[in-house]
């Protein structure tokens, strides 16, 4: 039996579960959870924002732990071996995407909290493809979120090719964002945070931004027009989108990662006219998570977190839903 914390409905307080999971798949492997961090979207699917929650729901989609057991087809990990698992617990294998690298991309991925229990429990299952290996360098305690927040941000920079000479911004600096400063300045980029908080200039530079634009201000977002080659949101509420578009520099893209649920207006002739691009991406294959620790491992780029016991699961969950998480929130067995 694996013993877990689930809500009984949407919104409920986790409570104590034990679950059988039944036979290991043949491709799967078991990992003893260590640490696991808690993301913004747990939150949505404990409250089934998006309509898709199963329950009893267990979240957890950024684990860190070592591997128990493996399916009896299991050949690319071993008992024993640090891993973490993300969002994803599963691919095809077989279709062209996962063929071709794009794994993320697969029509047929399973989520690890989307109809499958995830890591808020002593242990988690995933096929073995998707157990990605902790490089040593790399805190056990505090990687969980890279495995989620990480690769977010850190996919676009492989997918669209971004240099170190690009001119590159991010809004919103919080969870998400503050890994995404840390990458792009480890990339070499010169970076620009957009922040609604112009008090926080100091530590945002500290993380890697060169210039902090008040995101409130929008003189502010008009002196920075034409001036950007690619910006990253990773806000999950509606802003002025055309200042962004305008912020961009001639081929620019404006790329979202943030899940914003309302449409987004856009005026195409200000995509036409500099021939701009706007896109979004989810998160990457196993191979890019790899990549992305390697990075952070020679670039000592790591989460900054909060840690609480399992026990205060939902202690955990009510100081993110007051927006008091700086950055990134831990559980810890």
């Amino acid at each position: 039996m694996i013993q877990a914390y689930a809500a009984e409905a949407a919104g409920a307080e986790l409570k104590s579960f034990s679950y059988d999971p039944g036979p290991l798949g043949q491709d799967e492997v078991e990992v003893e959870v260590e640490s696991c961090g808690i993301c913004h979207s747990d939150l949505s699917m404990l409250d089934n924002e998006w309509g898709i929650t199963q329950y009893p729901f267990v979240a957890g989609h950024e684990a860190v732990g070592v591997i128990r057991a493996l399916g009896s087809h299991v050949s690319d990990r071993h008992l024993g071996q640090r891993v973490g698992v993300g969002w994803y617990a599963r691919s095809c294998l077989t279709c062209e995407q996962c063929l071709s690298g794009d794994h993320n991309l697969c029509s047929q991925t399973q989520a690890t909290i989307v109809g499958h229990f995830g890591g808020f429990g002593d242990r988690v299952r995933c096929q073995s493809t998707w157990a990605i290996p902790l490089p040593p360098e790399l805190d056990a305690a505090t990687a969980g979120p890279l495995f989620c927040g990480g690769i977010t941000v850190f996919n676009p920079l492989v997918q669209f090719d971004i240099r170190p000479t690009h001119r590159v911004g991010v809004v919103g600096v919080g969870g998400l964002g503050h890994l995404a400063l840390q990458f792009m300045a480890a990339w070499g980029c010169e970076v620009t945070a957009f922040s609604s908080n112009p008090d926080k200039t100091d530590e945002l530079k500290s993380l890697g931004a060169d210039h902090v634009v008040n995101s409130r201000d929008p003189e502010a977002l008009k002196a920075v027009a034409g001036s950007l080659d690619f910006i990253l949101s990773t806000v999950n509420v509606s802003l002025d989108w055309t200042a962004y578009i305008q912020a961009l520099r001639p081929k620019g893209r404006l790329h979202f990662v943030g899940v914003v649920l309302e449409p987004v207006p856009v005026n195409v002739f200000g995509l036409l006219d500099r021939q701009k691009t706007l896109s979004g991406s989810p998160l990457g294959s196993p191979a890019t998570v790899a990549q992305m620790l390697r990075f952070a491992a020679h670039h000592s780029i790591a989460p900054i977190t909060q840690a609480f016991p399992f026990s205060q699961v939902n202690e955990a969950l009510a100081h993110l839903r007051r927006g008091q998480a700086r950055y990134r929130l831990i559980l810890t067995h």
